[in-house]
């Protein structure tokens, strides 16, 4: 037999820490090892014996849990998954926890509701697993990007002013692009560098990144300062246009729909798919039944299987398929689900994906 993932649980809150620990010692594949109220102890049990996976608080007193995770990072790397209750007004240190190399965020289980309870429990158990399989690096924090001038910001597509046009065309033909991208843990730096590399006129692309309530919108926001297509998470009835990217919100459905010419997105709060919510499956089965030929779906770095099948349905009504290759990824779980199952037409390295969308674009 395996032996079992050995966890380090680090939070202030004794009763946190008591709930992880039998969250995830009711797995036979996990086993925490220890726990700590706050970094410096944490420290001190990593000197006895190195954890697998470490799950880390933010807010802890005496040192913050993204002070210690960059100490982490750049010194000896473990695979490392933020459990917090930050809500949306904290969600901005939770980004710059994935940019710093967290592998994951969970949102703390909400005791007072038990279905909650329940569906952390799943999501929590499942990112240990993931977490372990992860490559991490050594890694070199980067600067923060200053805020842009006016005149960086000027040549960005944005919905109101300079996308108008396309949009109206967009109404017109009936042959525009939609690319679809599911992403799972390591998704974060994934999709960063995948949307960064795209030029301002890409097509419309709509994204599932499996990632807690709150944090979507935040994630959307950072990467919209990053890129040179406009970012934003998804709201009801959004048009999907080029040089724009929609993030399906955390807990919440994405699919795609049209209406006459024009495609667009709806969200709902349906019952979890593959133990997520959103889900690729969700994601790409709409695409598919909605877009079929003038799609591109893409698969990238994941634990699990969603979106494996999603895709291959995408394949089968005549879009064009991409998994991101297992050297790239930071855990090869989807895309090798996908690629098993013949649902990639295509295996591509991360840094490939954006020019091989940008070559199909009409």
């Amino acid at each position: 037999m395996a032996k079992p993932i050995r966890v380090l649980v680090v939070d202030d809150s004794a009763v946190v820490r008591q709930t992880i620990a039998e969250i995830l010692n009711a797995d036979s594949h996990i086993e925490v090892i220890a726990t700590a109220s706050d970094p410096y102890y944490a420290a001190k049990r990593i000197q006895k014996e190195i954890p697998d996976v470490i799950t880390l608080d933010v807010e802890m007193p005496r040192m913050d849990g993204l002070t210690f995770l960059r100490k982490i990072m750049t010194q000896h790397p473990i695979p490392v998954i933020i459990i917090s209750s930050l809500t949306a007004k904290g969600t901005e240190t939770a980004i710059k926890a994935l940019e710093y190399g967290a592998v994951d965020i969970i949102t703390k289980p909400n005791m007072s509701t038990k279905q909650f309870f329940q569906e952390s429990s799943m999501r929590i158990t499942d990112a240990i697993k993931g977490a372990a399989k992860a490559r991490v690096t050594r890694k070199k924090v980067q600067k923060i990007r200053p805020a842009a001038s006016i005149q960086q910001v000027a040549p960005k597509l944005s919905a109101d002013a300079v996308l108008q046009p396309r949009r109206s065309k967009a109404m017109i033909e009936t042959t525009d692009l939609v690319v679809a991208v599911g992403a799972s843990t390591g998704g974060t730096e994934a999709l960063r560098e995948f949307l960064m590399a795209l030029p301002p006129d890409s097509p419309g692309i709509v994204i599932v990144q499996h990632m807690p309530e709150h944090f979507t919108r935040s994630f959307a926001e950072r990467l919209d300062e990053l890129c040179q297509i406009s970012v934003k998470e998804a709201s009801e009835n959004d048009t999907i246009i080029r040089g724009r990217a929609l993030i399906a919100p955390g807990n919440h459905h994405l699919l795609v729909k049209r209406s006459g010419a024009r495609y667009y997105v709806t969200i709902n709060n349906g019952p979890l798919v593959n133990r997520h919510r959103p889900s690729v499956d969700v994601l790409f089965r709409s695409t598919s039944q909605y877009v079929g030929k003038n799609a591109i779906g893409i698969l990238m770095t994941g634990m699990g299987d969603d979106g494996a099948q999603g895709l291959l349905e995408m394949k089968e009504s005549g879009a064009i398929t991409v998994a991101q290759d297992e050297k790239s990824c930071v855990v090869f779980g989807m895309p090798k689900e996908a690629i098993e199952r013949g649902a990639a037409q295509h295996i591509l390295p991360l840094n490939q994906i954006a020019g091989f969308v940008n070559k199909h674009k009409r």
